[in-house]
């Protein structure tokens, strides 16, 4: 893969159009967990093929058909998926990780850590207190991974 990729995470059920729009041309999508829905990964599958794990609140038939991590390959880089970073067990992570993305606190960052970089694209579903709702992207510069987080302009 090349090009960009989208990062979401913490939908609880609701897909904003805006964040549909942000992610509009990604080649691939990535959902950090708590998505909520079915509906919500069939709607983003519209846009580009999507990743998702499961998050805290993701149960039932959707919470059983969801893993609790993924690796994506994208423009040969390694980039480890979970929905709590707090679960992250950094013995365990594949060999050669660029990027880890989570969810689940609902707070956008971007954070380089020995190399690696950590990314939570924050809430695109129901706004929590006063954080803002948003998506990341992701692309390759100079063979280098560089994230910017995306803030929805929406009204609550």
């Amino acid at each position: 893969m090349t090009g960009v990729l989208g990062l979401i995470s913490d939908t609880h059920g609701l897909l904003r159009p805006e964040a549909l729009a942000a992610l509009d041309g990604c080649e691939c999508i990535i959902h950090a967990g708590d998505v909520g829905e079915l509906d919500v990964l069939k709607r983003l599958r519209l846009v580009a093929p999507v990743v998702a794990v499961r998050g805290n609140v993701d149960g039932g038939n959707l919470g059983r058909t969801l893993p609790t991590t993924a690796t994506v390959d994208f423009a040969g880089h390694r980039i480890h998926v979970i929905h709590i970073i707090g679960d992250l067990d950094q013995a365990s992570l594949p060999a050669e990780v660029s990027a880890v993305v989570y969810g689940h606190s609902h707070k956008p960052s971007i954070e380089d850590r020995n190399g690696v970089l950590y990314v939570n694209p924050g809430a695109a579903g129901p706004r929590r207190f006063k954080l803002p709702v948003s998506v990341a992207t992701m692309r390759v510069d100079d063979g280098r991974l560089v994230a910017q987080i995306v803030e929805l302009d929406v009204q609550s």
